[in-house]
């Protein structure tokens, strides 16, 4: 199920604040936690069974881990048995075919033959559940947090719809207290609304009416002129953040309708003026937890500038690929370590840290429109094609005509400067809520656009979102 569509708005969501506000308090948990599951067995219901059998291996290992008077050995035992079986599950869903594909290739290379590769299905946020299950269990061990009370509490942790399939990447200790006292008033009821009203309108009316023109030059790719080519590129630029930031606030505020405050998750970071401040900015759960449980570990920024540089780099190349099962994104992820490694080492005296911020944002810009092409095209030989016709165009002056007439028009460059004028000129979610809260007539404009963007969901056909992919 996706939040923006006409099934979740009018039938999922009534339904499911009705039962969390009216059910009784050691009711709520239960129900919230089956509601969950029918969101997330929308798509398949097989997937539920998948992520159950998850939730129970975790609850385990916790109580291995968290027994009173256990050894240290038992103690280990649960944590080494939580990492192990959730990394074997996410390598098994997410990169078997992938590991199987490469092997493959290796053994044509030798003239030998390639056995057959069974095909896997992806199940939608397999990648977001197992690192929460097993950050639970880190945390436990580290004395982080405390055990879960009930395995209706943690079932309950695990499956909370708002953040099940896309993050924020929540930790058990930031709500544990809240799966029993959370608030249920008014005042906090108010400012979910209008948290999701913020992320709805970034998801219907930016990032889906922009995604148009995207989805079409990449798709033709072969056809498609220099204009064409940077105008697209720079709409999924767009597009990607009001698509995940958008999901991410409305996660946070239908958190807030049913009692739950979650972390934020963006800090506009396309304002960043520098690699670091992007990545202090851009999907602050994940970014937390590579530095918690991937950077850190390995030794962090202890050692000497060069361990600091190799720490940083396999934590952005797992990064990478977490997000998938792919060559492209390894190098993506590479690409970025290596600019964080680069800008760190230059050191303050460099050149790039006495330009204004407003020129090192442009810069960050342009440099982002090619790792994008990475992140986006399907294939390294697809980025390629791309990249050429940014620069020298695709196919003939005939193919190239049909694409740009279908791309460049004044409605799509409307929604591209709407976009840029939001990011660079607008205030953060939290920041225009807060305004809101004080002023009516803010407040009123919001529920217009809110408004507005529920009567253009009817004009336009299911655009899940673009995270719901990792």
């Amino acid at each position: 199920m996706v939040f923006s569509t006409q099934i979740f708005l009018f039938y999922f969501l009534p339904i499911a604040l009705l039962g969390n506000y009216l059910l009784p308090v050691k009711w709520r948990n239960l129900f919230l936690t089956l509601a969950s599951y029918v969101f997330y067995g929308w798509w398949n219901p097989w997937f539920v069974s998948l992520m159950l059998a998850s939730t129970v291996n975790d609850w385990y290992a916790g109580v291995l881990i968290a027994k009173p008077g256990a050894s240290p050995r038992r103690r280990k035992t649960g944590l080494w048995f939580s990492i192990v079986t959730n990394l074997l599950l996410l390598g098994f869903f997410k990169y078997f075919m992938f590991a199987a594909e490469n092997v493959n290739r290796v053994l044509a290379a030798l003239g030998r033959e390639p056995f057959p590769i069974a095909d896997v299905v992806l199940p939608i946020g397999i990648s977001f559940y197992t690192f929460q299950t097993m950050s639970y269990s880190i945390d436990l061990y580290r004395g982080h947090a405390k055990k879960a009370r009930s395995f209706t509490d943690f079932m309950c942790f695990v499956a909370l719809f708002p953040q099940l399939v896309a993050g924020p990447i929540v930790r058990y200790q930031d709500i544990a207290d809240q799966l029993h006292t959370r608030p249920q008033r008014g005042e906090l009821f108010a400012e979910g609304c209008f948290v999701f009203a913020c992320g709805f309108a970034k998801k219907v009316l930016l990032a889906n009416t922009i995604s148009e023109p995207a989805m079409v030059c990449f798709d033709h790719a072969k056809s498609l002129g220099p204009a064409a080519a940077w105008f697209s590129l720079l709409c999924f630029y767009f597009q990607l953040y009001f698509d995940f930031s958008g999901y991410s606030d409305m996660a946070i505020g239908l958190g807030k309708m049913l009692g739950f405050k979650f972390v934020e998750n963006f800090a506009s970071p396309y304002k960043a003026g520098s690699f670091t401040e992007f990545w202090q900015r851009w999907h602050l759960s994940l970014t937390t937890f590579l530095r918690d449980y991937v950077f850190i570990p390995l030794g962090g920024s202890k050692g000497t500038k060069w361990q600091t540089a190799r720490n940083t780099m396999i934590t952005f190349l797992l990064g990478g690929f977490w997000h998938g099962a792919a060559w492209r994104f390894l190098i993506w992820g590479g690409a970025h370590g290596l600019m964080l490694v680069l800008e760190r080492l230059s050191g303050k005296g460099c050149l790039w840290w006495f330009l204004p911020k407003a020129l090192r944002t442009l810069v960050l810009v342009a440099i982002f429109q090619f790792n994008w092409i990475v992140f986006r095209c399907p294939t390294l030989h697809d980025g390629a094609l791309y990249l050429h016709a940014m620069f020298r165009g695709n196919g003939t002056s005939d193919g190239q005509a049909i694409v740009n007439g279908l791309v460049v028009q004044p409605y799509y460059a409307l929604c591209l400067v709407a976009c840029a004028v939001v990011v660079f000129f607008g205030i953060e979610t939290r920041r225009l809520v807060e305004k809101a809260k004080k002023s009516w007539p803010i407040a009123l404009g919001m529920v217009a656009v809110f408004a507005w963007s529920v009567l253009a969901l009817f004009a336009q056909s299911e655009n899940p979102f673009l995270y719901f992919r990792f």
